[in-house]
């Protein structure tokens, strides 16, 4: 089985967001068979079609060759107002144009949402899963990670919570086979 490369595009600005904490946890639970990394999506300008000229925002070009060169994407993303984070929808924008060109077509993806509250950032969660057959991305349909209560999961960087830590293995193991039966 070849080792498949996974982009994991984080939702939150925050250097020490609760995504990064989480997709930096499962980046240590990845079978060998996923090598993950983190695709920053903060020097992203705002999308605008002004600028997909014959020679686009030079961080729109590394975004959108980075996203081409993975196997497979895992978004990670907090809610914010019930659904994914402008920075974020801004990466999928920029992803996905130029028309016909998009940077997603055809990656097998997965998401992960987490919040402070109870509800595990559904909301961002189900958001982006709308947007995903747009975009021709086939979406892992089981399990579904919604991680509330997250506030209380980590100490300082390291993931402490047990019952957790056995549901992202599961996630990321289960990920693993998703991008595998999908990739191209």
């Amino acid at each position: 089985m070849a080792t498949r490369k996974i982009a994991i595009v984080v939702g939150s600005l925050r250097q020490d967001s609760f995504s990064r904490k989480v997709a930096k946890a499962m980046m240590n639970m990845a079978p060998g068979k996923l090598e993950m990394e983190i695709v920053e999506i903060r020097d992203l300008p705002i999308y605008n079609e002004d600028d997909d000229t014959a020679s686009p925002p030079q961080a729109f070009t590394a975004f959108r060759d980075r996203i081409r060169a993975a196997d497979g994407v895992l978004f990670v993303t907090p809610e914010y107002n019930r659904s994914v984070p402008g920075a974020l929808k801004n990466a999928i924008d920029v992803g996905s144009r130029p028309y016909g060109k998009a940077a997603w077509t055809g990656k097998p993806c997965a998401i992960v949402s987490q919040s402070p509250g109870a509800l595990g950032g559904f909301g961002a969660n189900h958001h982006l899963r709308q947007m995903l057959p747009f975009l021709n991305m086939p979406a892992m349909p089981a399990p579904e990670a919604y991680l509330g209560g997250i506030a209380s999961k980590f100490e300082g960087d390291a993931l402490a919570d047990e019952s957790l830590r056995g549901f992202l293995q599961t996630f990321v193991d289960s990920f693993g086979a998703w991008v595998e039966r999908h990739a191209g």
